[in-house]
């Protein structure tokens, strides 16, 4: 199922279905299909499965022409800088959905002029399906672009990644294909069931990381193919830095607990499955469970990183499912030395399954992710710095925060300023933006301590996250800040989560003003 037998020496010999040779053009030929104004959707999730050749094509059109065209573009996730960064950089995008990074592209957001929503990952995959996000046009896309190894009479074997690929192609009136041949196909990877609508929708029969219902090809009317053009770029893939102090302390804290929660019955000895955000915190966690005791493990998460083959290699890891193969360059050539090996322990889903609430919960998923800060109360901020700058999205972590068996939010418990070393507290008296709610954190943890906060009142809980995630810098200003507003509130009998409304921001505007969050008095 997995091995590949044939020998694809040229781009004729990855379709299968001659039907669709006509279909081949070149780059240049393809972009008579974008008109200003139109609504596109790509492949790719992360820096892997996207389409490459056609939109920096199309930038380079734009930069020498001068021509204007802007679109509306909706993708799974962030994906290369390169293409969407790009547009943004040239002014070619009106409306980005729903997760973007790159600094133009963040720019042109903050800045207002791009349009951003921020969703939920697998909300936006089946409202996208649903028409929400095109009703002008009728909840119609204009053009797909997608990425590819192959097509064949049962449909198109899609790269390293789903996403949200297989609604885009559900709804858009035309499909451009980018075969990408510089990299083996990746046939027997995905498992990809059909999508119906309410109130036809059928359960996911998944009770098993490793369970498949679907199929292994993205099926589509292949009358919407328009053309079909050759790449020859590679995946554009982050490489990740090696694990920090800080990283490696809070990961050393997640694997504290998770043993005490295996002694006192309320994990099994192979825990559950794991899932886990990008970044090096994320990072060093796994690099702590390659090294951990824990055998047996399972993955079901949004996206796989280099340290999962080492994962693999160890034999710790059994089966992993995620949306996408965020792998630097040098992983993937791991993964193709040793294709039979990975292969039949890797599947590929869409991101409405991966992301998928009822799954999540139903299969007792471990949720770890990184905000850029919570409060006292367990409230987290994952977007918006200063409760109004656009980083690049929620993504999908409330997908998983909000339905885990146990939630997990980790992050450093300062960070510096040109100012100050300690000038940025992550533990602050009042979150100015809300991603992830009090009712949906277990667990918060930072290089100081973790604060188990399940079964805690909400004045319990301030006092544990104070104590055992804030960095003594911080600690005596929060707690007197908490004290003051315990007093006030009990004084006027509203004290189920007390706060000073003109008091609690202090922190982030004497930051802005002074370039710490550290003030001398409240």
């Amino acid at each position: 199922m997995y091995t590949l037998a044939r020998n694809y020496s040229k781009l004729t010999d990855r379709i299968l279905r001659k039907s669709l040779l006509p279909k081949i053009c070149s780059i240049e030929d393809s972009l008579r299909f974008f008109k200003d104004g139109q609504a596109i959707g790509w492949s790719g999730f992360t820096p892997v499965g996207y389409p490459k050749k056609i939109p920096v094509a199309l930038a380079d059109k734009i930069e020498r022409t001068g021509e204007k065209m802007k679109f509306d573009l909706f993708i799974g996730a962030s994906v290369g800088a390169e293409t969407e960064d790009r547009w943004a950089k040239l002014g070619m995008i009106n409306r980005r959905w729903p997760y973007q990074t790159g600094k133009n592209i963040a720019r042109g957001i903050n800045t207002g002029k791009i349009q951003m929503g921020d969703i939920h990952l697998a909300k936006f995959a089946q409202n996208l399906a649903f028409g929400f996000f095109t009703k002008e046009k009728g909840g119609k896309l204009d053009l797909a672009l997608i990425e590819a190894c192959e097509i064949d009479d049962e449909g198109i074997i899609l790269a390293g990644s789903v996403g949200a690929t297989p609604e885009i192609c559900q709804i858009a009136d035309k499909i451009i294909v980018e075969i990408n041949t510089t990299f083996r196909s990746f046939r027997g990877l995905h498992d990809i069931e059909e999508d119906l609508k309410p109130p036809f929708r059928r359960p996911n029969l998944i009770s098993r990381v490793d369970d498949r219902v679907g199929s292994t090809h993205l099926k589509v009317d292949f009358d919407k193919i328009v053309a079909i053009v050759e790449s020859d770029q590679k995946d554009n893939g982050r490489p990740m830095s090696a694990p920090d102090k800080t990283s490696e302390t809070i990961a050393d804290n997640i694997l504290d607990f998770f043993q005490n929660e295996v002694k006192q019955g309320r994990l099994p000895k192979n825990l559950l499955p794991l899932q886990s955000g990008v970044g090096n915190i994320a990072n060093a966690v796994v690099a702590g469970l390659v090294k951990g005791p824990f055998k047996n493990l399972q993955v079901w998460t949004e996206v796989l990183q280099d340290t999962m083959l080492d994962f693999f290699d160890n034999g710790k890891l059994e089966f992993a499912t995620s949306t996408a193969l965020t792998f630097t360059p040098e992983a993937f050539d791991r993964l193709y030395e040793k294709w039979d090996f990975y292969a039949p322990k890797i599947c590929l889903r869409p991101q409405q399954i991966t992301n998928g609430a009822e799954l999540v919960r139903r299969l007792g998923v471990i949720s770890m992710n990184t905000p850029v800060e919570f409060d006292i109360y367990a409230h987290a901020n994952s977007t918006l710095v200063g409760g109004t700058r656009m980083i690049s999205g929620l993504g999908g972590s409330n997908d998983f925060l909000r339905n885990g068996y146990i939630t997990i939010m980790h992050a450093p418990s300062f960070r510096k300023t040109k100012t100050d070393p300690y000038g940025i507290t992550s533990v602050i008296p009042m979150a100015p933006h809300i991603d992830h709610t009090e009712h949906d954190l277990d667990i918060l943890v930072t290089e100081q301590g973790l604060a188990d906060l399940r079964g805690l009142a909400p004045r319990q809980r301030a006092k544990e996250i104070i104590n055992k995630c804030a960095h003594p810098v911080y600690r005596p200003i929060l707690t007197e800040y908490y004290e003051m507003a315990l007093k006030d509130c009990l004084a006027r009998k509203v004290a189920h989560e007390p706060q000073l409304l003109d008091k609690c921001y202090k922190m982030q505007s004497n930051l802005a003003k002074n370039g710490t969050m550290r003030i001398d008095k409240w």
